[in-house]
């Protein structure tokens, strides 16, 4: 059962299927995809430079989930993505200046060093809005391994609160567990 839209949390969900890394990352993004839309999460995600999370988008919505893309000027949907919103916007700043408007939190998959790039650019366009969403990587195979020793390291003496900030799950339940508390803390 979902939620209704209005109360339904924004999630910016960071992934890529391209390029070195995971085998398993379509995997994970299905597995992603159907469990937040079985628990009523709106799903946005960037889709730039050809690569869209197409495992993402078509697992949400064979759950009967929602799913929005924000996408530069060189995206054509597949038309297995037909009925998909996208808004299409040229300058990547405005792209990332979208992601941050319309998400609560973000989620960062095992993916490619760009999906890393777009979800930093991301929350750094929402700390310029005056907000600071939560992130919750999920740390498959150590994927965030080195991020998170960065946030302990780094993040921790100058980001008050940071614990709350960026989290680190191990599976997919941990992850929407995370996200789920994080998000009603902030609502």
């Amino acid at each position: 059962m979902t939620e209704p839209e209005s109360t339904a949390p924004v999630i910016a969900v960071f992934a890529s299927d391209k390029g070195p890394g995971d085998p398993e990352r379509a995997s994970i993004m299905s597995q992603t995809g159907t469990y937040f839309a079985k628990r009523g999460a709106r799903i946005v995600c960037l889709a730039e430079n050809g690569i869209i999370p197409v495992p993402l988008i078509t697992a949400a919505r064979a759950a009967g989930g929602h799913v929005q893309i924000i996408a530069d000027t060189s995206i054509v949907l597949p038309p297995a993505l037909s009925g998909v919103t996208m808004d299409v916007l040229s300058m990547r700043e405005e792209r990332l200046e979208r992601l941050a408007q319309l998400a609560q939190a973000y989620v960062a998959l095992p993916g490619s060093l760009a999906s890393a790039s777009a979800l930093f650019g991301t929350w750094a366009a929402a700390r310029l809005q005056g907000r600071t969403p939560p992130v919750v990587m999920l740390n498959r195979h150590k994927a965030y391994e080195v991020i998170r020793g960065y946030a302990a390291d780094v993040l921790s003496p100058g980001l008050v609160g940071y614990d709350r900030a960026v989290q680190f799950a191990d599976t997919i339940e941990d992850l929407w567990a995370r996200l789920s508390r994080l998000i009603s803390e902030t609502r």
